[in-house]
């Protein structure tokens, strides 16, 4: 009988322990942990608490693989529950860890503190100026494989500037006294000292320089008024270009093509009376008056006496001859005249002052 039960006895074993194996291997794929080592001075492990709500991890730590495990003295919770536990240390060593729920390992590691090294950040910068440069510096960090950072910006830049120094001991040139100027400093690790998940140290407190003295308020020389102005003179000048072409073109405009006056101040009543039919006006039109234009830009009539309309008959014969004869002015001063004008067959002449017109039935002729 026991020969039967025990190959099913190594088999449910076997079944039970690859269980527990991948249940451990689960739990630390979701404990996820972080690590920071401030200045060799203290480590923090932090994990994610979230995962395990309402539970109480415990943390298990020593220094050295000789020594037995001690239980976290300084945790940090979350909502009341452990989610992490502060260290006191003095210099790189290797730290030994153990993530336990109740007696159940979760996670059990070992590493050096300097792969995740954060430096304390810089506090005591001294500024030197000399000739458009200032030489930035502070005491350095008591270990090595260090990157010491300097940013500036004045108040015209948007972004900062950096230079980066093994020392701190950075020369920024290129600057003027006269501005205000924004310091700050940090301190970053080398990647092939320390590797890739150490930190960078936090920013130094802004100091603002002018002049060569630190100053809470910058004073920047006012620039204003004068930019105004420039700007104001600079789009007057553009404007007047702009209209110049404009204003002669119209000018050309009205030399090539000249604005034809308006009959209505001319013949008044012809197109308000008689919408345009010249003769129908001419018939009932007994007064001319002159406007004359006065300085106030108003027009002015002057009545004058009335001008007799007269109408005659043209003579149903026609002249036969083409050329006319002289006129007896002509004869006396012996120069020839013009031909004038053959008045049209038929029609009635109307005299209105000096001017004549010859009216048909559907057209007229002025002379």
């Amino acid at each position: 009988m026991r020969r039967i039960f025990l190959p099913w006895a190594a088999s449910a074993l076997f079944l039970l322990g690859h269980l527990m194996a991948s249940e451990e291997t689960e739990l630390r794929e979701t404990l996820q942990l972080q690590i920071i080592n401030f200045n060799f001075e203290t480590v923090k492990v932090t994990w994610n608490a979230s995962e395990y709500p309402g539970t109480n991890l415990t943390f298990l730590q020593k220094l050295s693989s000789n020594e037995t495990y001690r239980p976290c003295s300084k945790y940090t919770l979350q909502q009341g529950y452990t989610a992490g536990c502060l260290l006191e240390v003095e210099k790189d060593e290797v730290l030994y860890f153990s993530i336990r729920n109740g007696t159940h390992p979760l996670l059990s590691k070992s590493l050096w503190i300097s792969s995740y090294l954060k430096p304390r950040s810089l506090s005591d910068l001294s500024f030197q100026w000399h000739q458009g440069a200032v030489t930035v510096t502070c005491s350095d960090l008591w270990y090595k494989g260090l990157v010491y950072e300097i940013q500036h910006k004045s108040t015209f830049d948007a972004e900062w500037q950096s230079k980066e120094a093994k020392t701190c001991n950075v020369t920024l040139d290129s600057l003027d006294a006269e501005k205000c100027y924004f310091f700050r400093a940090r301190v970053k690790t080398l990647e092939s000292s320390y590797g890739s998940d150490t930190y960078p140290s936090d920013w130094s407190e802004v100091i603002r320089q002018q002049r060569g003295k630190l100053t809470d308020l910058c004073q920047e020389k006012r620039l204003f008024p004068n930019f105004i102005l420039i700007a104001g003179m600079v789009t007057f000048l553009i404007a007047s270009l702009l209209l110049l072409p404009l204003w002669k073109l119209r000018r050309v405009k009205k030399v090539l093509m000249p604005s034809v006056p308006d009959p209505r101040f001319t013949f008044s009543g012809l197109f308000e009376s008689h919408q345009g039919n010249f003769q129908e006006w001419i018939k009932d039109t007994q007064n001319v008056a002159h406007v004359n234009k006065m300085e106030d830009g108003e027009w002015e009539s002057i009545p004058e006496e009335a001008v007799v309309v007269q109408l005659a008959e043209m003579p149903k014969t026609a002249v036969t001859s083409p050329v006319y004869r002289q006129t007896a002015e002509e004869e006396a001063t012996g120069e020839p005249g013009q031909l004038p004008r053959q008045l049209p067959q038929g029609g009635e002449v109307v005299s209105l002052g000096d001017v004549t017109f010859v009216m048909s039935d559907n057209s007229y002729v002025m002379f």
